[in-house]
């Protein structure tokens, strides 16, 4: 008597030339405006130029700080509603993967891995470098002088403000464009839009209240956006979607 059995389905080949995010355009070009930004932003005075321009529209001190709509509304319901979204997109990556053969199932697992990962480094990264928030500098009503990262700080401890971890629970949705990419790429102008426009609304905020410069939300949206990129490179996959202008 003869036994058949199913075949093995087949696993897909990691092409990763086939992922329509090319490196000049993805890696390269940002990398250089990050760079380029980030020198006017620090060596340039931006940073102190816009924070300066905020602590005076505020009457010379944080008017803002501890404002209902900037430490309750956006900083800890816009963290809940952030940490809500990602729960949801555990779940529907928990039910693709138990599906057979789910057609997003790697694409959603380089989701919420590019969550959980990015904002996990900024938090990392907050406790590595020493940065002082606008806030505690005597330039802005604190106690303490400005120092660079590579400066001796003379055992002077730091906040722990550079890259902005409040932002990055905004900025990680800049994920969904390159999930976009993978699953319906006429959608991912919009998906950059979503990440970007609630990494803005966090980042803001914070800087309204005095938490950060502009430059350590740069470096968040650089963590966030880098991360994605490489996981979603990584993945496997058969034909990759063309992009349609």
């Amino acid at each position: 008597m003869e036994l058949h059995t199913a075949p093995a389905l087949a696993v897909p080949p990691r092409d990763l030339s086939r992922f329509p995010a090319p490196l000049a355009t993805h890696l390269y070009l940002p990398f250089a405006l990050l760079l380029i930004i980030n020198a006017w932003l620090t060596a340039g005075g931006g940073d102190m130029a816009f924070a300066d321009l905020l602590y005076r529209l505020e009457g010379g001190h944080w008017v803002l700080k501890d404002a209902w709509w900037t430490s309750h509304l956006v900083h800890r319901f816009g963290k809940w509603a952030s940490t809500l979204g990602a729960l949801a997109v555990l779940l529907a990556t928990v039910r693709a993967w138990r599906a057979p053969a789910h057609p997003w199932r790697w694409p959603l697992l380089a989701l919420v891995g590019s969550i959980a990962l990015s904002t996990t480094l900024v938090s990392m990264f907050k406790h590595v470098t020493h940065m002082d928030c606008p806030w505690d500098l005597t330039r802005y009503g604190g106690t303490r002088l400005f120092y660079g990262m590579f400066e001796s700080r003379g055992g002077i401890p730091a906040s722990g403000c550079f890259p902005a971890g409040h932002a990055s629970a905004g900025y990680a949705w800049v994920a969904l464009y390159f999930f976009a990419l993978s699953v319906a790429p006429r959608w991912r102008w919009a998906a950059l839009a979503v990440g970007l426009g609630a990494g803005l609304v966090f980042g803001f905020s914070q800087q309204l209240r005095g938490a950060h410069f502009l430059s350590h939300d740069l470096w968040t949206l650089a963590v966030c956006w880098i991360v994605p990129l490489c996981l979603f490179r990584l993945l496997p996959r058969g034909d990759a979607a063309e992009v349609r202008a």
